[in-house]
């Protein structure tokens, strides 16, 4: 699937998702939620990814944690 198509999914997922469960939820509900919305589409999903970074030749393992990682797609 190419990223267009990915990225055409992932928000119809999330509009899925917005629309079943409504405002007001913890970040983490609606997580879960896409997370399985975009598995019953037939994309690998990944939770809470450690993100390393590099500053001035120091590595940072765990700089941060993506919530979702989709179809191994990373902005790098």
């Amino acid at each position: 699937m190419r990223h267009n198509e990915v990225s055409s999914v992932i928000i119809d997922a999330a509009l899925e998702v917005h629309r079943a469960l409504g405002p007001g939820l913890l970040g983490s509900v609606y997580e879960n939620a896409l997370a399985y919305e975009l598995e019953l589409r037939g994309l690998r999903v990944q939770h809470q990814v450690p993100v390393p970074v590099v500053y001035k030749a120091i590595r940072f393992e765990i700089a941060f944690r993506a919530d979702l990682i989709v179809d191994d797609f990373s902005c790098r």
